[in-house]
This record gives C-alpha cells, structure tokens and sequence, in this order.
C-alpha cells in the first residue's frame, strides 16, 4: 500500500459539505471473541505514514490492518502476550516498529512487516499506559500500581522507573519531548519534565507547590496533545472534555455533550477538529475544536471507546460493539 497523500484542511463550513456522505468500513476479526463491548477492542494506533492501524483486545488478539482492505486475510495477527493487550502504538519515526503492553507485565516490540518479537520487557506489572517519546528513543509505561517505567526498545529491563503518589492514568508527550503530562484520578494534569520526571511549573500563590491543571470534577482519564500543540484535550470521567491553552495554561472551553467517561480523545491531523471516546451511549460528535461547536455527527451501532483519527488524512478509526470501524475511507477512491 503506498502512503497516503495528506488530504488539504477544511474551515467547518467545507468539513460537513465535502464529508458528510462519507462512509464507515467494519474490519470484522473472526477470531476475536464474541459477546459483550468488554471482550472487545481496548486499543487503536496508527503508525505514522497511516498505511497501518494495530487493534489490541482484550482477549489477546493483537492484529495490524491495510485499512484500504478490510477484508482480515489481509491483515496480520501478532501472537505471544498471554494476557489482554491494553495498548499499542507505533513508533513515531519507525513505520514497521509496534510496541504492545499487556496486563501479562510484558512489553513487546514487534516488527510487523515479519512478525517478529525484536524486544521485550518483563516485570512491569498490570500494564496498562503507554506513550512514546517523538524521537522514538524511548517511551514510558505505566501500571495500575502508579509506578511509571522508562523503557528504549533496544534494551530488556527498564531504564529507570519513577513511582507516583497518586492515580495516574494515560499521558502524552509534548512535540519536542521534553515534557510530559500525566492524568490522574484527583481530576488534575501533571505536567513534568522529561526523562527526569520533575515539576516543571510552580503554583503563582505557593513557590513549593507544583503547578496543575485543574479541569475535572472527578478522575482525569484520557489527554491529547493538538498537532499544533496549542491545545491540549483532557477527558474525564465526568463526561467532560477540556481544552487548554498551552501558553497560559487556560481552560479555553469544555465539550459537554458527552455521555459517560470520556475514555479516549484524539485531534484530527490538522488540529482542526476533536472527537472523544466514551463506553456509554451510542454515536459519535466530531467538535471544531477552535469554536466548540459539533460539525458532524456519526451514527454508531453501540458506545465507542476508542477513537483515533488519521495522522494526515480525515479518516476515524474507532471500536464499536468490539469491532474496528474506521469512517472516512473509500476503498475505490485513490
């Protein structure tokens, strides 16, 4: 599959006119188990050119995708955690390179042109958080004890660990990596230094105490960082979305028209608009994140979980009754 050519920006108005007709592919895993949404996907990547996505379930299945063919022959199915797989994500500057965190405790590095386990990681525990660092050198996860690993894909131990006080949930890198930023279940945003994992801003009324953001009535879940870094989007689970100016770290606005835990958010590749996952109520709201307002609205069979937009194409890739869909792609159109 050649690499897709990035699709130009559309102002709002453009956005419902010019993909309003747009159609949804179900990539449908015969081998994945059947029944409820919580035996289903629990996580979705795109590798950085978008000729892939990886899915990670809960049963284990662990498979990468040609979302131009939906068809599963044409997908590829990695075999070797012996728990359920929480999350993948490519390496940003490796386009074949997948790395997988299971509740197993173990950490792999694929490459998926071979199938081939080119590294792994033991011991973390219950694994559930991962993010990698922009420069592909290195990447950070996370277990249900709050204990946060350094990991290099070269190397098979931890390169450090750094224990948190409270909750910490997803995290996401900012564009140059050197910060990072950690969800907690206080409601609150740390925002650190990277790899050392210090406070990097301090309270204005109080010199010792580190600075937060402070957006959610209770547990923050899901964070992403706009491609053009000007935002950053926090979910929680008080069904709020917040949007923060990364300047002066300023809550710009809130999306309140969720339903249910925001478990997921991503920014399409321009920045332009925001989508946010949830496992409650059907359907799915694509926000203009500049203005807050709701652009188009997708109908979805049952609640979706997962989102993750293409990285330079309006193409949405989301789970929906377990399955991967993916809105936006047209088969027939090149």
């Amino acid at each position: 599959m050649a690499p897709t050519r990035p699709r130009q920006s559309f102002s709002k108005e453009r956005f419902w006119e010019k993909l309003k007709d747009s159609k949804t592919q179900t990539y449908h895993d015969p081998t994945a188990t059947r029944g409820t949404v919580s035996h289903g996907l629990r996580t979705i990547a795109w590798n950085p050119l978008g000729t892939l996505i990886a899915t990670g379930a809960a049963d284990r299945t662990l498979r990468v995708w040609n979302p131009e063919r939906q068809n599963v022959r044409y997908s590829t199915e990695l075999r070797g955690h012996s728990a359920g797989i929480e999350r993948v994500a490519f390496n940003p500057v490796k386009d074949a390179e997948l790395c997988s965190v299971s509740s197993d405790g173990v950490v792999k590095f694929w490459d998926v042109r071979t199938k081939a386990v080119i590294n792994e990681i033991k011991g973390l525990g219950d694994a559930f958080t991962l993010a990698w660092c922009p420069d592909g050198e290195s990447l950070v996860v996370g277990n249900k004890a709050d204990n946060l690993f350094v990991l290099s894909p070269t190397q098979s131990t931890p390169i450090a660990s750094h224990q948190q006080s409270v909750q910490t949930n997803q995290l996401v890198f900012c564009h140059s990596g050197k910060k990072i930023f950690l969800t907690t279940g206080e409601g609150r945003v740390k925002i650190l230094s990277y790899p050392d994992f210090r406070p990097i801003l301090y309270s204005s009324y109080d010199p010792g105490l580190p600075f937060t953001l402070n957006g959610h009535t209770s547990s923050c879940l899901s964070i992403d960082l706009q491609p053009t870094a000007r935002l950053l989007a926090t979910g929680g689970s008080d069904s709020i979305v917040a949007l923060w100016d990364t300047t002066e770290w300023i809550c710009q606005r809130t999306l309140i028209d969720m339903t249910g835990p925001v478990r997921s958010i991503s920014f399409s590749f321009d920045g332009s608009y925001i989508v946010g996952g949830s496992d409650e109520g059907p359907g799915l709201e694509i926000v203009h994140a500049e203005t807050g307002e709701n652009v188009l609205s997708l109908k979805t069979a049952g609640p979706c979980p997962i989102v993750a937009w293409h990285p330079s194409r309006y193409w949405l890739a989301y789970s929906d009754l377990g399955s991967l869909k993916i809105w936006g792609v047209d088969p027939e159109r090149k």
